[in-house]
């Protein structure tokens, strides 16, 4: 039985996306701001910029056009001292973080015969050290609220290679650092979510079941000859995870189209309406 929403589920919420000038993160700070959430968007690219596709500005407008609040937050993620002040600054002008969403990603694809030092330490850096820097830095403040939600946004590139022979995607796409952060992002979430539970701080990763058309999966290359999910699945996924019980919803692997079918839910569009997947 599909379940019905009634817009207004994050309400008194302040939600923090990082990675939200494009892509996946855009789509999930959309899909929280329509159910009310005020939504700090972070990310590196504040104004439209010729060489990128997207910005904070114009995931702002999208937002407050749709009659959301949301505010813009340049962030480098590889930077600690640049986090520090990102969280100071969405706590002064929007107040304590009940939701954290990390989405963003900084990805290469080598051989690992040749992978950069520096380009790893860069992986890491930014999609799993900064995740945990980002929670410790909210942790408090949820704690202290009496629930929060951390949202960790995985891939799955994160699951084992099986063979041999093994598939093209793992002997061939050059994926093996990838893979390792994000498996190294959900194994830490789900010790969080552990140590976190008797908090009622619910921790969650999420993955795309299929892959999502963003301008970051055009340019590896993962979107043609490859499944693709409109953006408005992962973007309901997402908002279940953020909304949930967190005495029931958490700890989880998640992906977007299971989580749906799962939880009874049929995905709305990024502003709340319907959704008619193919009507775009």
């Amino acid at each position: 039985m599909q379940k019905e929403l009634d817009g207004s589920r994050l309400a008194g919420k302040t939600a923090l996306v990082t990675g939200a000038s494009r892509g996946i993160g855009t789509a999930i700070a959309r899909r929280l701001a329509a159910e009310g959430a005020a939504v700090a968007c972070a990310a590196r690219t504040v104004e439209p910029d010729p060489k990128y596709q997207g910005s904070l500005t114009d995931t702002l407008a999208l937002i407050r056009q749709a009659g959301g609040t949301a505010e813009a937050f340049r962030c480098d993620l590889s930077v600690s001292d640049d986090r520090k002040r990102m969280i100071d600054e969405v706590h002064d002008r929007m107040g304590p973080i009940d939701i954290l969403v990390n989405n963003a990603a900084v990805t290469f694809f080598f051989p690992i015969d040749s992978f950069p030092e520096k380009r790893f330490r860069l992986m890491i850096e930014t999609q799993v050290w900064s995740a945990i820097d980002l929670a410790q830095q909210v942790i408090p403040d949820m704690r202290s609220r009496g629930s929060g939600w951390i949202l960790n946004i995985s891939s799955r590139a994160a699951v084992k290679p099986v063979g041999p022979p093994f598939e093209p995607w793992f002997s061939e796409g050059a994926s093996s650092v990838y893979g390792l952060c994000k498996a190294a992002l959900e194994r830490v979430s789900l010790g969080m979510a552990a140590e976190l539970y008797k908090d009622r701080i619910a921790v969650n990763t999420l993955a795309p079941w299929d892959n999502v058309p963003t301008p970051g999966a055009g340019a590896h290359d993962l979107v043609e000859d490859f499944r693709l999910e409109p953006e408005e699945i992962i973007a309901q996924a997402a908002l279940e995870l953020c909304a949930g019980d967190p005495a029931a919803l958490t700890g989880r692997v998640a992906y977007s189209q299971p989580l749906l079918a799962e939880l009874g839910i049929v995905a709305r569009s990024l502003t709340g309406g319907p959704f008619e997947p193919g009507a775009h």
